[in-house]
């Protein structure tokens, strides 16, 4: 069915007539209503309309033909599916209303609460637009205003409102939305498909690929694409320094084959390579008892070099998010913006803490662990610093 033009057609259609430039999109055209605006501008020009619903597209290319319109073109594509390129416009007037139970309508409805289609769009935007592009986007209050924001800021995108129209059940907004001059630098750093990942206390992570053939020309055989994890500041985080303060660290550990490998870094983000694999818990439910040994004997290792190095990493004593354990079954440390310089490293003993409070899940996998004794050889270590302590910790496993 086609979605005939309306009050949210018509709000979006006097920004697209003014703002419409460059190479152009108009994603989920229906009447094709937006589509023509554009190509009215001058400034405009050529002009992409693509539409899931095939009979949308028929009815444009007819009209196309008739009118003989050589800058346009109607193709079916669900979103960004067949829209090959960059384009410098992109607009958007989804379906968005909360689904109705029983009805079907891909024309009004943009899923459970409304927004679950718009969040797919966010999500893949970035690598369509241009550098300098801009978004047209239309939603309703319905929509929830404040999880649309939310999606925007999460997407490293900027926005402004350009007009809206209320209504007695309703309010209609149209935003242009552009990349944040962060998501600027770091597609000009030859990141590509830059995704939110996940929140921290100080930072947020995204996850992106990266073709390091583009960074550095070798003459020997190199992986091309790397997968890549980005931490920017969170802006509600009022720690001070705390991206020049991991960038520290990580130098650091990384001279010594610990923690994540540091790619690049500018003063409010750093980017690494990212780590795949299971986090140390969710690993030893999947194990065996030998496996688990080797493991908590390498980890003990890694805190061993910490402690050597006189830093403390903080979270050793509960490292359920900062332990990673690779595919190839290697431990690996993340989350160094803790990390301080001291004279009583506790890295060692901190792991040590945590293997004996996880005494349940070590049983479940009919691994027992002499808590007393590995208490005890954790003071002994603290107080003596020998290394021997650390093999005899692990021996007491049985």
């Amino acid at each position: 069915m086609i979605y005939e033009p309306r009050e949210d057609s018509i709000l979006l259609e006097k920004q697209v007539s003014k703002l419409a430039f460059g190479r152009v999109l108009d994603l989920g055209t229906g009447s094709g209503i937006q589509a023509l605006a554009a190509l009215g501008n001058h400034d405009a020009g050529e002009v992409i309309a693509v539409d899931i619903d095939d009979e949308a597209i028929i009815a444009l290319n007819d009209l196309i033909k008739l009118r003989k319109l050589r800058k346009i073109k109607a193709l079916r594509s669900n979103l960004f599916e067949n829209a090959d390129g960059k384009f410098n416009t992109i607009i958007f007037n989804p379906p968005y209303l909360p689904q109705d139970k029983n009805i079907e309508d891909k024309a009004i409805y943009g899923g459970k609460h409304g927004w679950e289609l718009s969040e797919q769009f966010f999500n893949q935007v970035s690598q369509h637009l241009a550098a300098d592009g801009r978004i047209l986007f239309l939603f309703s209050s319905l929509t929830n205003r404040a999880k649309i924001e939310e999606l925007i800021n999460l997407n490293l995108l900027q926005f402004r409102l350009l007009g809206q129209q209320k209504f007695s059940f309703e309010e209609l907004y149209v935003y242009e939305i552009t990349k944040s001059d962060l998501l600027r630098r770091l597609e000009a750093r030859q990141l590509e498909q830059i995704h939110y990942f996940a929140k921290g206390q100080r930072g947020m992570i995204y996850t992106a690929w990266l073709d390091q053939s583009k960074l550095v020309k070798t003459h020997f055989a190199a992986k091309k694409q790397i997968k890549a994890a980005i931490k920017i500041k969170r802006p509600d985080s009022k720690a001070q320094q705390s991206i020049e303060h991991e960038v520290h660290w990580l130098k650091i550990v990384n001279k010594q084959g610990l923690g994540p490998k540091l790619l690049f870094y500018e003063e409010d983000f750093l980017v690494y390579e990212f780590v795949e694999g299971l986090f140390i818990l969710e690993w030893i439910k999947l194990q065996d008892r030998s496996s688990i040994i080797l493991i908590l004997k390498s980890i003990l290792g890694q805190c061993l070099i910490l402690d050597t190095l006189g830093i403390n990493k903080e979270e050793m004593h509960h490292p359920l998010k900062h332990i990673i354990i690779t595919k190839d079954n290697k431990p690996a440390l993340i989350d160094f913006e803790r990390t301080v310089e001291t004279n009583k490293p506790k890295n060692v003993t901190q792991f040590i803490e945590f293997i004996c409070r996880i005494e349940e899940e070590l049983k479940a996998k009919g691994l027992k662990a002499d808590k007393a004794r590995l208490r005890e050889l954790a003071k002994e270590y603290k107080d003596s610093g020998d290394q021997q302590i650390i093999k005899e910790a692990v021996n007491s496993f049985y």
